[in-house]
């Protein structure tokens, strides 16, 4: 299911096709026939409107540069101008990809390259994370769906069973596009509400009685607004035909209105083109600068609206409203019939009671869990905190011992170095411990000849110092 985000607008002929199976479109709409001559470009139209545009697919890029390839070959524009939504189910213009230009084949081919790698390197990354991260779980059905849009069993060429996948992914996904939008609409309001009571219950009572008239306020604020048209309806395209167009109401003619508003003038009114007709009713509603508009509120108020016209107006249900549809919506009875008005979000609840208890308990179990998980990084953290201690502990011992080794060996070198340099006394040689041999000035003491022979200079005998008559002194 692809993503609520953006969806592309305005798209060129082939997209059309590709993103739906079973239509009834005029085809030749937005392609010129020989015989028109070259087609007026509207302000945005084309591959350029193509990469400005995001279907919201996780594989847009792909379709994208398939598309845009393909619309270069003039033979394959040629069969679709001619091609109906039977050629499209059959594989019937699948199979015109065997007479299209080597050149178009040769970039499919490395298109197709390109998104295969792409998607083993995707797998290859969540597999990786599978294997490092044994709490990590991995959804194998939701990995291999993720070649759907291609043969995978062919991964080098690109051939008429990928541009056939290709289409029924695309219509898939993007029919699924408003029920994912739904859903999620769904949970930001419970969300929401789970929030505000919540917060409500935090409260002291007189807190609380005073949050909940000022809550109150602002809802009563809300649902002051003007009466808000049905979309669709005679009242509501007038509206937009005086304020917007600011033509005279009195002349209303829907002929011309909806070529106004067939903006890039394909012949057809798409979602986008539909949506920009009810801006007016929905300013009536919702107001960015009030606290109490939820603007996302507004966006879900746009898709209903949407949604309302292709149930009624869009009778083949492709997507698309074209002239013959318009005008035919306009001679029904309910074109005219004004009645209450259109109810807007917040009298239709997105959630049941029974749905938000549901929604609370699964709250409720995510959040223990992660409280759970927050406990385990907590332990583990004060683990590491005491290994890292530990380990500083033994760095600083390990740093006393060495610096104490330090300062022994320095007191030793100052010991030597002292012995060394004091004069010992009077007569007395210092000798070297390095040489053995040595003098008081360091200058050498002569040794008579007859005393050389065989002896060592060391081991001779000193005469001794004369003896001090101590009774005379």
């Amino acid at each position: 299911m692809p993503p609520a985000g953006p969806r592309a607008a305005l798209l060129p002929p082939l997209l059309l096709l590709l993103l739906r199976t079973a239509l009834a479109v005029p085809l030749e709409r937005g392609v010129p026939k020989k015989e028109d001559g070259p087609a007026t470009e509207s302000p945005v139209s084309g591959p350029a409107l193509l990469s400005s545009q995001d279907t919201g697919l996780y594989y847009h890029r792909y379709l994208q540069e398939v598309i845009n390839v393909l619309e270069t070959d003039g033979h394959f524009r040629e069969k679709l101008q001619a091609a109906n939504a039977e050629d499209i189910k059959s594989g019937k213009l699948s199979r015109e990809l065997d007479f299209v230009s080597h050149n178009v084949r040769t970039k499919l081919d490395e298109l197709k390259r390109q998104e295969v790698s792409r998607l083993r390197m995707l797998l290859k990354v969540k597999m990786d994370a599978e294997q490092q991260e044994p709490n990590v779980q991995v959804d194998h059905l939701s990995l291999l769906k993720q070649f759907e849009h291609l043969d995978p069993q062919n991964q080098h060429t690109f051939e008429a069973r990928d541009l056939e996948l290709l289409i029924q992914t695309a219509t898939r996904d993007l029919a699924q596009y408003d029920e994912a939008h739904h859903e999620e609409f769904k949970r930001y309001e419970m969300l929401k509400e789970h929030e505000r009571r919540r917060y409500l219950e935090s409260l002291g009572e007189e807190q609380r009685k005073e949050a909940e008239r000022k809550l109150e306020e602002q809802q009563r604020r809300h649902r002051e607004h003007p009466k808000v048209n049905v979309p669709g309806s005679q009242a509501q395209l007038k509206e937009v035909w005086e304020e917007l167009d600011g033509l005279d109401p009195n002349r209303f003619n829907p002929k011309t209105f909806f070529i106004l508003h067939d903006i890039n003038s394909d012949g057809v009114l798409d979602e986008q083109e539909l949506e920009a007709l009810f801006t007016k009713e929905l300013e009536k509603v919702y107001d960015p600068k009030n606290e109490e508009d939820d603007m996302r509120e507004m966006e879900e108020e746009r898709l209903r609206m949407r949604e309302h016209v292709m149930k009624n107006v869009d009778t083949n249900q492709d997507r698309l409203v074209t002239l013959e549809e318009f005008l035919a919506s306009t001679q029904r009875k309910e074109f005219g019939d004004t009645g209450e008005g259109w109810e807007t979000v917040e009298t239709h609840p997105a959630y049941t009671e029974e749905e938000l208890r549901r929604f609370e308990e699964e709250l409720a179990a995510r959040e223990a869990e992660l409280n759970a998980k927050a406990q385990r990084l907590s332990q583990e953290t004060e683990a590491l905190g005491r290994s890292q201690g530990h380990l500083e502990a033994q760095k600083r011992e390990l740093q006393q011992a060495v610096l104490h080794m330090e300062q022994r060996k320095q007191q030793q070198q100052q010991q030597e170095q002292a012995a060394h340099n004091a004069p010992g006394p009077e007569g007395q040689l210092n000798f070297h411990p390095d040489t053995g041999a040595g003098s008081k000035d360091d200058t050498p003491v002569p040794v008579p000849a007859d005393d050389q022979k065989g002896v060592d200079a060391s081991e001779k005998k000193l005469p001794e110092p004369p003896q001090l008559d101590t009774q005379n002194l």
